[in-house]
């Protein structure tokens, strides 16, 4: 097993990728920012290196600076978590250059899932679904308006480099078209540094359902089953679950077939995740994106699954085969997550501000993934996100019970919480019957 990893990430997951690393008697070390320096993942890791300033290229993206922090403190391995550096594939290849592991799938995959419509057409190539949509660029606004008039409207325009959620328009015509697509445009080269563009056919009804796959040491892609992730605001999501509510066994061996597909499509080492919009009315999917790194909501995968995400990348990159039985993967219960952010619960726009109280609820089926105390401060400059609130239960009934509870004791007072808007969501009739869709966060405001 490695002995040193340097975690290249805050927050909420530097601190959960340190407590898996402790677990196995591996010396962690954190990198931080300055304005990061009184959070509880610097304290709790073996050592800590600040990294630069508040601004995040000059610190969590600053590669030379995480490799110095590396070389200093002896690191064997870097884990990139999600987000900055995470699904940088140059990143990747100059951590190996340097003679570090890196946690996470090759370079080439990165790469390869990284390009939108790149990653379309290999999945169409490997027999996985794709949506009606462009197989190159529109590279003008004649070709989106030529596009589009044979994909037929309502059409999506997207960031060809973009993820997140971001980067995206609906078209309902060519007028809307119009404006979307320089829109669009604009933003993808500011945020991305691509100014590429992919259109594709909407669903104005749609799941937004993804599946878990883990490329193993030896060679062999697994799936842990399949993510609910339909409650979004700005195409971001807010609530995760396991199993989704609108995935028959039937509908969920092809869904986890295809995520073997295409993992094994690009040869994937490591976690990963495949995501997908699901057609509610027909029952047919299509791929959206590969996300080639851990994901936020991998909490509820591992309790279903009975496994240590971390743990298992941890163990791919060293070579070694998993904790369990690939021909023997078993879910079991339910479990859901709810992401707590700073921000408004109405108009969920940010709300930084130091933390005057922090109180984190316990108990059965109950598991919180923070970031932050009280005294800590959450700043302008990073995610919005201050902890997962993940609970579980032998049905989704009874996780749902202990997430009305939890959501009740949970208390943080200084920014603003969109904790009101779970406990709203946990008694709205159609979140609690399974059949919603992408968008019921609009439907509720």
């Amino acid at each position: 097993m490695i002995e040193s990893l340097l975690v290249a990430n805050r927050g909420e997951i530097a601190r959960r990728i340190i407590r898996t690393g402790r677990r196995l008697g591996i010396r962690t070390i954190a990198v931080h920012s300055e304005a990061d320096g009184g959070l509880p993942f610097v304290t709790e890791a073996d050592e800590a290196v600040c990294v630069g300033p508040a601004n995040p290229a000059q610190s969590y993206r600053n590669v030379e600076a995480i490799l110095d922090a590396a070389r200093s403190t002896g690191a064997q391995a870097i884990h990139p978590g999600y987000g900055f550096l995470s699904e940088n594939a140059d990143f990747a290849r100059t951590v190996e250059g340097a003679g570090l592991i890196w946690v996470g799938p090759g370079a080439d995959a990165i790469t390869a899932m990284g390009d939108k419509i790149n990653a379309r057409n290999l999945m169409a190539a490997a027999g996985v679904p794709v949506a009606p949509g462009t197989t190159e660029p529109a590279s003008d606004l004649d070709a989106a308006v030529a596009a589009a008039a044979e994909i037929g409207y309502p059409v999506m325009v997207k960031a060809a480099a973009g993820g997140g959620g971001m980067g995206m328009g609906v078209a309902a015509d060519e007028a809307a078209l119009r404006t979307e697509y320089d829109k669009v445009r604009a933003f993808a080269e500011r945020m991305f540094g691509d100014g590429s563009v992919l259109i594709e056919r909407y669903f104005p009804r749609v799941r937004h359902v993804e599946v878990q796959i883990l490329g193993l040491a030896d060679g062999r892609v697994v799936a842990l089953g399949e993510r609910e992730c339909s409650v979004q605001r700005r195409n971001q999501k807010l609530v995760e679950e396991s199993p989704s509510p609108a995935v028959s066994p039937e509908l969920r061996e092809r869904f986890l077939a295809a995520a073997v597909r295409a993992g094994e499509a690009v040869n994937y080492r490591n976690a990963g995740t495949v995501e997908c919009l699901l057609d509610p009315s027909t029952q047919e999917f299509f791929f959206l994106e590969m996300n080639t790194r851990l994901q936020v909501e991998h909490p509820v995968t591992e309790y279903v699954y009975g496994v240590d995400l971390v743990e298992e990348q941890l163990r791919v990159a060293a070579g070694l085969a998993p904790t369990f039985d690939p021909d023997a993967l078993t879910p079991r219960g339910h479990a859901i997550e709810l992401r707590i952010n700073a921000e408004d619960p109405k108009r969920f726009l940010p709300g930084p501000g130091a933390i005057t109280t922090w109180n984190e609820p316990s108990g059965a089926g109950v598991r919180v993934d923070s970031g932050y105390v009280a005294g800590n401060t959450v700043t302008p400059f990073y995610d919005s996100l201050m902890a997962k609130l993940i609970l579980t239960g032998d049905t989704r009934e009874e996780a749902i019970q202990r997430a009305r509870a939890a959501v009740a004791q949970f208390e943080i007072a200084g920014p603003k919480c969109n904790l009101p808007f779970f406990a709203e969501l946990l008694e709205n009739e159609e979140f609690l019957s399974g059949d919603y869709d992408t968008g019921i966060v609009s439907r509720m405001r």
